[in-house]
């Protein structure tokens, strides 16, 4: 059960819904069937343009791009994907990490989606299993965007122990505990992010970690954007091995920036770009 309740599931489900409805451009809705159950993909951008596949992070889901998508859908067809076992409209199965898992049911994915190769762009949790799909699938990934991505830099645990004091207070420890760990101000994205966390049971598993010689052999162009104030992964550690081990690779650190990291439309769409 990935929810706390039912009520709150439904609660959950109807605010994404009408975020969906208010998507920025035209938008289809495609339900592809995987051995993990039922993968949600929202569509956008012109038929035949070259594919972008979004990977969202955890406790989020496709609506994380909704301020990126109007710029990356002129040039690219979209697929903003749902990851299994997160809230939002797929299945709610958990691929175990560090197994083939992850990559077979991306591999449904694409396959259902009808591409041979895209280019990915994954954000934490969706940016650990973007860096997996590349690293055992290399030929299907044409680019390679990351921003603060698990399994590169060493994973803190101190923020969680903060966290669970702060939740222990009621729901002001809660925005307090979300707060500091994505570092994002008060506002709109917060409030849905508090009310997401106060329903849903994110994974607590540790993220693995790629090893040198999997980094090596990554020979696409890869992005890396991360926060110097990041409190979940080691932003910097994460910085120096993507530029000591990744051949073909642009590092970004932004230093005054926690994990969530926003605002970074027109970088991602330079790179994608060829840029």
């Amino acid at each position: 059960m990935i929810y706390k309740s039912e009520t709150g599931e439904r609660e959950l489900l109807r605010r994404y819904r009408a975020h969906l409805a208010g998507w920025p451009v035209p938008a289809g809705h495609v339900r592809v069937p995987t051995r993990e159950g039922e993968t949600f993909v929202v569509v956008s951008g012109p038929e035949g343009a070259p594919p972008v596949v979004l990977l969202h992070g955890s406790g989020a889901n496709a609506t994380m791009w909704r301020d990126d998508v109007a710029a990356w859908s002129r040039d690219f067809r979209v697929f903003a994907v749902d990851l299994v076992g997160e809230p939002g409209l797929s299945a709610p199965s958990r691929p175990v990490l560090g197994t083939d898992a992850p990559a077979l049911w991306l591999d449904d994915v694409l396959d259902g989606l009808g591409l041979a190769g895209a280019a990915l762009v994954g954000a934490s949790l969706g940016g650990w299993i973007a860096l997996d799909y590349a690293v055992r699938r290399p030929e299907r990934v044409r680019r390679l965007g990351l921003l603060c991505p698990g399994g590169v830099g060493r994973q803190k645990v101190a923020w969680l122990v903060k966290s669970l004091l702060l939740r222990a207070v009621g729901r002001g420890g809660v925005r307090r505990s979300a707060a500091d760990v994505t570092g994002l101000p008060d506002g709109p994205v917060l409030d849905g992010l508090v009310l997401t966390f106060e329903e849903f049971r994110p994974r607590t598993e540790r993220l693995p970690v790629f090893p040198d010689e999997a980094l090596r052999g990554l020979g696409m162009p890869v992005l890396v954007i991360v926060g110097g104030r990041d409190v979940m992964f080691d932003s910097r550690g994460t910085a120096r091995r993507v530029r000591t081990c990744v051949p073909n690779s642009t590092v970004v650190l932004l230093p005054e920036t926690g994990h969530a990291i926003l605002g970074q439309t027109r970088t991602v769409a330079a790179f994608l770009a060829g840029g």
